[in-house]
C-alpha cells in the first residue's frame, strides 16, 4: 500500500514538474525572447525588411533575389529551386521555400558545365575579356542558394556596368558599394562582403536624373 502511495506521489511530482517546465520553456521563455527582440532589435526581429518611400516592401536584407537587369548588381548563382538542383542547367529561381546548395561534387560533370556557363555569362554581361579572371563567388552557388552577399572583387567588376546603365559616375556607385559593405565579423572572422540587397535598394532610392 505504501509502495502504491509512493508511486502516485512520484506521478504527481512528475506531472507538476512537466507542467512547470512546459510553462517556462514553451510560454515564458519564448515571450521573453520575443519581447527582447522587439525592444532591442526590432528591424532584425521582423525580417530586416527593405521598405521604400511609398511603404512597399521590396525584400529582405537577409535573402537574395535574382536581379538580372544591367542597372543592378547581380547575386551569386542559386540552386534554390523546386527543380532538380543537380541538373546540368542552372535554374536560379532563388526560391526561399527550397533553400539548398547544388550538392554537386568536385568530380561532377554537371558542376563543371554549370560553372563554365556561369563564367561565360559573367564575362559577357560585364564586358570582360574572354580570359579575364572571375571571382569564385560570381559563378558558384552558396550553401543556401539565398546568400545576399557578394565579394568586394565581384562588386568592383560590376560597378562599370551599373554606373553606365543608370547614368551615374563610377565613383558614386563605388561610394554606395562602400556604404553597403559589411566588415569582418567581430573584426576578426570572415571577409568583408557587400550586401547585394541593401546596395540595389539604395540604388533604386536615388533621385531620378
Amino acid at each position: 500500500m505504501k509502495t502504491m502511495k509512493n508511486i502516485f506521489a512520484e506521478f504527481g511530482r512528475s506531472i507538476v514538474a512537466t507542467i512547470f517546465f512546459a510553462v517556462i520553456c514553451c510560454g515564458v521563455y519564448p515571450l521573453v525572447v520575443f519581447a527582447a527582440g522587439q525592444l532591442l532589435f526590432p528591424h532584425q526581429a521582423n525580417g530586416s525588411l527593405l521598405v521604400d518611400k511609398s511603404g512597399a516592401i521590396r525584400g529582405s536584407a537577409l535573402l537574395a533575389q535574382n536581379f538580372t537587369g544591367a542597372q543592378y548588381f547581380h547575386p551569386r548563382p542559386s540552386a534554390a529551386s523546386a527543380g532538380d538542383p543537380t541538373s546540368a542547367v542552372s535554374v536560379n529561381n532563388f526560391d526561399a521555400t527550397h533553400s539548398s546548395g547544388s550538392n554537386l561534387g568536385p568530380t561532377s560533370s554537371n558542376l563543371v558545365a554549370n560553372i563554365t556557363q556561369n563564367i561565360a555569362n559573367y564575362r559577357a554581361e560585364n564586358n570582360l575579356a574572354t580570359n579575364a579572371i572571375v571571382p569564385a563567388d560570381a559563378v558558384t552557388e552558396s550553401a543556401s542558394g539565398l546568400d545576399p552577399h557578394i565579394s568586394l572583387a565581384n562588386a568592383e567588376i560590376q560597378i562599370a556596368r551599373v554606373a553606365k546603365a543608370r547614368g551615374l559616375s563610377e565613383d558614386r556607385v563605388r561610394e554606395l558599394v562602400q556604404q553597403n559593405t559589411n566588415g569582418r565579423d567581430l573584426g576578426l572572422f570572415g571577409m568583408p562582403r557587400v550586401n547585394l540587397m541593401t546596395l540595389n535598394f539604395a540604388l533604386d532610392q536615388l533621385p531620378p536624373k
